[in-house]
């Protein structure tokens, strides 16, 4: 059965980890999909391999944080397919790394802009869209940092994620009677380049393998299956959440 079938999806930070995955999986389930990601190259190739698998995508490249790349994705959607139905605002950036005081404002705004700044962008255009088709799914990659756990050094990240649930909370509760549902998708440590770029030693992940009861990381595409469940009606009643797909690190002590 095709989750999607006959539904218009924006996937942002589709060039890679999650986001490819993620638009893979929903062209498999019948969505047909605007890509949005920085690298057009990547993106390109993407879009072909959908297009040569019986689906239909488009890509449009640039940088999430700024508010014209959200405009043009929606645009995208409906002068190529027709409208929107479903977005998985999934860009994101870990960032520098360091103690708060060693911080640089321009190190903190760029992390709050990719994640958090760029979501308000995203949901402004994507939201009135829906509005028009009688409702859609929001879907924001949110993390486990910042919600069950702190980790040293990571304080604008664990920030802009922790608003992300804030944000998701708001539109739900605005949008809900307009038929639109928006939900925070929470993972846990995940295969992904951006992941192995904070576990980059064997030592750094075999820490972050411990700390999950799973004792491992997820894939990419197991991270998407979640996605697939928020974006399709098998979640109808589900708006406002946190969802936790972590491997069960907001709960191990072990």
């Amino acid at each position: 059965m095709k989750q999607l079938d006959g539904k218009i999806a924006i996937v942002t930070g589709a060039s890679s980890g999650i986001g490819r995955e993620a638009a893979l999986l929903f062209a498999e389930h019948g969505a047909k999909l605007v890509l949005v990601a920085r690298r057009c190259d990547e993106l390109e190739r993407l879009a072909d391999e959908i297009q040569s698998n019986g689906g239909d995508a488009v890509a449009v490249a640039g940088t999430v944080a700024d508010a014209d790349v959200a405009r043009a994705a929606v645009e995208t959607a409906i002068r190529r397919f027709g409208g929107l139905d479903v977005a998985f605002n999934n860009a994101g950036t870990t960032g520098a790394q360091v103690p708060l005081p060693d911080m640089t404002a321009e190190m903190w705004h760029e992390v709050i802009d990719t994640n958090l700044t760029s979501a308000f962008h995203a949901a402004k255009h994507q939201i009135p869209a829906m509005l028009s088709r009688g409702g859609g799914s929001l879907i924001f990659t949110s993390t486990f940092v910042g919600h069950t756990v702190g980790f040293p050094g990571m304080a604008a990240y664990a920030a802009s994620k922790a608003g992300l649930i804030g944000l998701t909370q708001v539109i739900a509760a605005e949008y809900g009677p307009h038929g639109i549902r928006a939900n925070a998708l929470l993972p846990g440590g995940t295969d992904t380049p951006m992941g192995r770029a904070v576990s980059n030693t064997p030592e750094a992940l075999a820490f972050v393998q411990g700390l999950h009861a799973l004792k491992r990381l997820a894939t990419p595409r197991e991270i998407a299956q979640s996605a697939l469940y928020l974006a399709s009606d098998a979640s109808s009643f589900t708006t406002g959440t946190a969802l936790l797909v972590d491997g069960g690190v907001s709960i191990t002590r072990t």
